[in-house]
């Protein structure tokens, strides 16, 4: 431990060789997580270091101890006392003089400002975080920083798993390489199983089964409110007939086959379809359709992607409904084929939207 804060301390100091091993060391993390976020799909438009945070954070500091707002004790380390709020004392720099992690986020968030002048600086944090987010906040806020009222902790709950080989040799976590490289091959599996495919050629099965695998366990971690705690199920993530992402993305890939196989030779008849009496399974439909906007409205405002994920199932469930009554290419009238054609259609392009708001893809065909 005495070693481990020396070498901190050195850091600070910028010791040649410290700082050697920390570039070195960061760059085996940062090709690593490279890696893994172009496997999941996921970028940033913008990432902060805390190397580049803390000598701000530190400066800020001082502006608090000149204030009054902080406090050094007798062995220099430096403090602030929230038990008035109903929190604890919080050291913000210890008493070698080394940062902590509240201090390079006290720099963080003035300097997130600073660049963007943002409305709301929204933190997706894990809900262990919770009291150190309270901290923050109330730190910003008795330091006059700007945007401090707007501090907003979004609070997710923790994944937990079931037993068995997705779990690692310590039981406790796992590696998110090792979850997709899972859900890739559950895919294939299935996938061959149903055979289904054997029209594709070897990249198109690449593909799709990247493509189920990654929309599986997006969907289902997903689906849920992020502030609750969940348990990931691999096997039950990955059915083709439950909640979950492969079923939307199957009802997606059935209405384009739908489509490719009528839209070709379709006439559009002389009176609009649209206008013709709607089978309570066709309004259905419809209805749900339309409120695709309110959903976004209410996830947005929520800042609840689960919403969203609900009301594509919920579109294709219904869908998948009406599909099952009412044919679409032998429609008891070439009027009534039009109107199914452009509900299919609707239907398709409302699914591939709510699903790419997700950051999840659906396959043309499966």
């Amino acid at each position: 431990m005495k070693e481990a804060k020396q070498m901190l301390f050195d850091w600070e100091a910028g010791k040649p060789d410290v700082i050697e091993l920390w570039k070195t060391m960061n760059s085996w993390v940062y090709a690593g997580f490279d890696v893994t976020y172009k496997n999941i799909g996921a970028d940033f438009n913008k990432t902060y270091y805390e190397s580049d945070t803390y000598l701000l954070g530190k400066d800020i500091v001082q502006q608090g101890l000149d204030k009054k707002v902080f406090y050094r004790k007798g062995d220099n380390s430096i403090w602030i006392d929230l038990t008035a709020e109903g929190l604890d004392e919080k050291i913000v720099q210890r008493s070698d003089g080394t940062s902590v992690y509240i201090t390079q986020d006290i720099g963080l968030a003035l300097q997130k400002h600073e660049q963007f002048k943002i409305d709301r600086s929204i933190y997706v944090i894990g809900n262990e975080q919770n009291y150190h987010m309270k901290v923050l906040k109330l730190i910003c806020q008795k330091l006059g920083m700007p945007n401090a009222d707007n501090i907003y902790h979004l609070s997710y709950g923790m994944v937990e798993l079931t037993s068995g080989k997705m779990k690692s040799r310590e039981g406790t976590v796992v590696d998110a390489d090792d979850i997709v490289d899972e859900m890739v091959s559950t895919s294939q599996q299935l996938t061959e199983e149903l055979g289904k495919v054997k029209d594709f050629t070897d990249d198109e099965l690449k593909t799709l089964y990247n493509t189920i695998g990654l929309g599986a366990m997006k969907f289902y971690l997903l689906r849920v409110d992020p502030k609750k705690t969940m348990v990931f199920n691999p096997a039950e993530s990955i059915d083709f007939h439950g909640f979950t992402g492969p079923f939307v993305q199957y009802t997606y890939a059935r209405i384009n086959s739908i489509l490719r196989k009528q839209m070709t030779n379709a006439q559009r008849p002389e009176d609009d379809p649209m206008t013709n009496d709607l089978l309570k399974l066709e309004k259905e439909v419809l209805v749900i359709a339309e409120q695709y906007a309110s959903a976004i409205d209410q996830a947005c405002a929520e800042h609840n992607p689960s919403v969203i994920a609900n009301y594509v199932f919920h579109l294709a469930k219904t869908f998948n409904s009406f599909y099952s009554e009412h044919s679409v290419a032998n429609a008891e009238t070439e009027s009534k084929k039009q109107l199914r054609l452009r509900i299919s259609g609707l239907t398709s392009n409302i699914l591939k939207s709510g699903m790419g708001l997700l950051g999840i893809a659906v396959p043309e065909r499966m």
